[in-house]
């Protein structure tokens, strides 16, 4: 049985959540269906493919003259953390990894350990303070997010920076393209040829 599309109005009410809070797609949906009295059904709620599309729609309308340089500013911040943390292969992976990130947006970096403790130790080592939140792996397990205010200097304010702490193992599935062909995370160096292309708004 076919998925039936979700309400345009709860679609669109999404993506501008996604935009102007900066919310990542699960609250978002959620959140919208709350507003508008709906349940929240899994199957009432669009995919991420529909608010993604929906979310670039709202992106060229109302954020063309500001969100190209803020995308940039983020993929910045992120190829900086990720050649400080070489041994844990970072990932870039989320809004900024997808070109839909604003000003709003964290930077979502995976992490992919041996020891779940290393990063920890790591950042410890270099001084930098963080908080640890909770998210979840590929397999729904829970994993660490390690959370840090990082300088941003071309927003001239901090930008949150999530370190999510991955099993090593955990990379050989995630480089996979989706339905789409586009992929979901990149390491420093697909970051870099994103940041030296022309159009770097993709």
């Amino acid at each position: 049985m076919a998925r039936r599309s979700a309400s345009p109005e709860l679609t669109a009410l999404a993506a501008r959540l996604v935009v102007e809070e900066g919310l990542e797609y699960g609250p978002a949906k959620r959140r919208a269906a709350r507003e508008l009295g709906r349940n929240g059904r899994r199957d009432e709620l669009p995919d991420n493919d529909e608010l993604e599309d929906e979310v670039r729609a709202y992106l060229a309308l109302f954020c063309a003259d500001t969100q190209p340089a803020e995308l940039r500013a983020l993929r910045g911040v992120a190829l900086a953390w990720m050649r400080r943390l070489p041994a844990f292969r970072p990932h870039l992976t989320g809004a900024a990894w997808r070109g839909t990130a604003t000003r709003l947006s964290s930077v979502q970096i995976e992490l992919y350990c041996d020891d779940p403790k290393s990063a920890e130790i790591e950042l410890l080592n270099l001084g930098i303070g963080y908080d640890v939140a909770s998210g979840s792996g590929p397999r729904g397990e829970p994993v660490d997010i390690l959370v840090i205010d990082a300088p941003c200097p071309e927003l001239g304010e901090p930008v949150t920076l999530c370190l999510k702490v991955l099993d090593a193992d955990d990379l050989r599935g995630g480089l996979k393209p989706d339905a789409r062909g586009r992929t979901d995370r990149g390491d420093d160096r697909a970051l870099q040829r994103l940041l030296d292309s022309k159009d770097s708004h993709e």
